[in-house]
């Protein structure tokens, strides 16, 4: 029999790094050793790097590296030394998250449950490394289920003509609370205003069928139309309404079989797993930005 004996503490897992930096700059030769030759002389280790740059010249460079340092160092000495010794020098747009950093997340839906109950259940498992601060519905169906996960549910409801109020609501609940806000099938858009205010960055989902279609009962339309494939799209929300740069895709096959609550159920799998995917990804900070396109690490 394996294990340990009932009641025994297990030991806390080994940290897999002790910061993470990221960095992104227009590319030109030195950057690399720049950044490595400043962590070696800090007496960090490089556990994990990854780089891309667009082109081989006037281009955009991009850098994930995790790495360990000294139980002694002086982290915000190290912050400034760097900001001051080779993001300035390179003009780097950077960040330094340190290990053990959990950000908070709220999460906005309307009545569709499926993504929403699915990262709860992750973050539950321990899956998805953050907070869930609240839920905010403009619907009410999905307060116990929100509730019996420890999480505060707010409803705001969304009347005619009442978005301004709403979103102003939102806001006020919002403000000062997250670091990330997911949209796990929020029924509502939201206007450039509330992005503007909002300060954090934002994950929505909605499905992509080739052929595409928007609007009401896409499921019935893309049954009738014999699509073969129906897929999701996790993307970051910008004024553009599902324009926004891409995080993650999936699809799955179907065929002529499948009616329209068949390809419906499919569809709700593929974005339940596309959406968790995409929030684990900016969680870990993997996903950078290059313009209207991500790269993803």
């Amino acid at each position: 029999m394996s294990g340990g004996a009932a009641g025994e503490v297990q030991p806390a897992p080994e940290p897999p790094y002790s910061g993470r930096l990221l960095v992104s700059c227009e590319d030109r030769p030195g950057i690399v050793a720049a950044v490595s030759g400043f962590l070696f002389a800090q007496g960090a280790n490089i556990v994990s790097s990854h780089q891309y740059s667009t082109g081989p010249s006037a281009g955009r460079f991009f850098l994930r590296t995790e790495f360990f340092l000294p139980e002694e160092a002086d982290r915000e000495a190290l912050r400034e030394a760097f900001r001051r010794e080779v993001a300035e020098r390179f003009a780097m747009a950077w960040e330094l998250h340190w290990w053990g950093r959990r950000p908070r997340t709220a999460i906005m839906v309307s009545r569709h449950d499926h993504c929403l109950l699915d990262l709860l259940w992750r973050v539950r498992r321990g899956e998805l490394d953050t907070e869930v601060v609240a839920v905010i519905s403009n619907h009410a169906d999905l307060r116990a289920e929100t509730e019996a996960a420890g999480v505060p549910f707010h409803h705001v409801p969304v009347s005619a003509g009442g978005k301004a109020e709403a979103e102003e609501r939102m806001l006020e609940l919002l403000a000062g609370r997250a670091e990330l806000l997911v949209l796990a099938r929020y029924m509502q858009i939201l206007s450039a205003g509330f992005l503007a205010r909002l300060g954090m960055p934002a994950i929505n989902i909605h499905h992509s069928f080739l052929p595409a279609f928007a609007g009401a009962e896409p499921y019935r339309r893309a049954h009738e139309r014999g699509v073969k494939l129906i897929g999701a799209t996790a993307h970051y929300v910008t004024e553009e309404l599902d324009d926004g740069p891409i995080i993650e895709q999936d699809v799955a096959r179907v065929d002529h079989r499948q009616g329209p609550a068949e390809l419906e159920r499919v569809g709700r799998d593929v974005e339940r797993l596309v959406l968790s995917r995409a929030v684990a990804l900016h969680l870990q900070d993997r996903v950078l930005l290059d313009g209207r396109r991500t790269v993803v690490f």
